[in-house]
């Protein structure tokens, strides 16, 4: 009896940390639009959190709808004069005078562009600041760029690195602390980097062919990663003040940003594999192994899933905030908006190819759906 409710507990305590991962998440992306919107005087009739029924809600006293839905996943701002809550235009042409100055669809290029392109933004600036007050409030483990040991028949001694070397960079990025090695090296299983060293107040140029480790987590994904082959020499935690602390959660938002853009590029590219991509199911796991990790962990998780979903959003993608922005760039260089049907077409095409990457992660998350069948057959068993 005792097994049934832990089981019951850990599949109720992943699920809290999804929805609360995913919330903050929606909030912070569908707050950046609102706000952007109400800078440029659009009345903005719905917020909500999740879509399909209301669970709550409340009406401002700008006229707003504030609400939680039962469907979690996602969410979305609906402007006046638009279709719907994918931003399609509506009709205009019945609007008066005041009903124009408001709505979404008559306002100018920049100004819609400036409204989409702030949830984006709103999801990489809350995870600069989430990584600046994790800085302020834990410090920043800083590990300098020295080599520990050596590992024997590894990358790191075929290309002659020793223990004490400075590395200074790395296939062509500077390198400032262990850690910035660790994210250039493991992103390159298999490919040749020039490396700049330090030894004994001497610069030297080395040149070393990454290793390739395959990893397999607790659900059956595999992953390749570079492996160099070297230990760090020592670990510091450093406090940092409050100026510090942001340029820290800059750079880190900065860096992990471009980690995601160079796995993707390698996907399309078909150097690493596809099932690394994930859904929602993994999301949730990862979540729940966080919390159990720390509050600390759970942030940190927060921070890097804000860049993921500000930058997958920046796609060229119709329905996507990048997919409106392609969608307005053409509308600037014609200086005619797309047919509304040419736009049905793409939002379809979009749909399309949204639902197929939501397939695809899915199965890639079968090992986890296999987890909560047997969850779910032992707790009714």
């Amino acid at each position: 009896m005792g097994g049934l409710i832990d089981l019951s507990g850990d599949f109720a305590y992943t699920l809290a940390a999804f929805l609360v991962v995913l919330t903050v998440l929606v909030f912070v992306h569908e707050l950046g639009h609102y706000l952007a919107a109400r800078r440029c005087d659009i009345r903005v009739e719905v917020f909500s959190i999740g879509f399909g029924p209301e669970i709550w809600g409340f009406d401002d006293r700008h006229g707003t709808r504030w609400r939680l839905s039962w469907i979690p996943i996602g969410g979305y701002v609906k402007f006046f004069g638009d279709a719907d809550a994918a931003s399609m235009p509506g009709e205009t042409g019945a609007l008066n005078e005041a009903e124009r100055a408001v709505a979404f669809p008559c306002k100018t290029v920049g100004q819609r562009a400036f409204v989409v392109v702030a949830g984006p933004l709103a999801n990489l600036v809350f995870a600069a600041v989430v990584y600046a007050g994790l800085a302020l409030s834990l410090g920043v483990a800083f590990t300098p760029p020295v080599v520990g040991e050596v590992q024997p028949d590894s990358a790191a001694a075929a290309a002659g690195l020793r223990s004490g070397d400075r590395v200074l960079s790395a296939g062509g990025s500077s390198i400032e602390r262990f850690q910035d090695l660790q994210r250039v090296v493991r992103l390159r299983p298999g490919e040749t980097l020039a490396f700049e060293i330090e030894r004994e107040g001497t610069r030297r140029s080395l040149t070393a062919t990454i290793g390739r480790r395959t990893l397999v987590d607790r659900w059956g994904n595999k992953s390749d990663i570079g492996l160099l082959g070297i230990s760090q020499a020592g670990v510091e935690i450093r406090r940092l003040g409050p100026v510090a602390a942001l340029w820290h959660g800059a750079m880190e938002t900065w860096h992990t940003g471009g980690a995601i853009m160079t796995a993707i590029g390698q996907m399309f590219a078909g150097t690493r594999p596809l099932d690394e991509l994930g859904g929602p199911l993994r999301i949730a796991h990862i979540s729940g192994e966080m919390a159990k990790s720390g509050f600390a962990a759970l942030v940190a998780f927060v921070g890097y899933m804000s860049v993921s979903l500000g930058l997958i959003n920046l796609f060229p993608v119709p329905l996507l905030d990048g997919g409106h922005l392609a969608a307005y760039a053409i509308e600037a260089v014609r200086g005619r908006a797309l047919s509304l049907r040419a736009q049905e077409i793409a939002a379809r095409i979009g749909l399309g190819l949204v639902l197929a990457l939501f397939v695809l992660g899915t199965w890639n998350d079968r090992y986890v759906l296999r987890l909560i069948a047997d969850a779910l057959g032992s707790l009714f068993s």
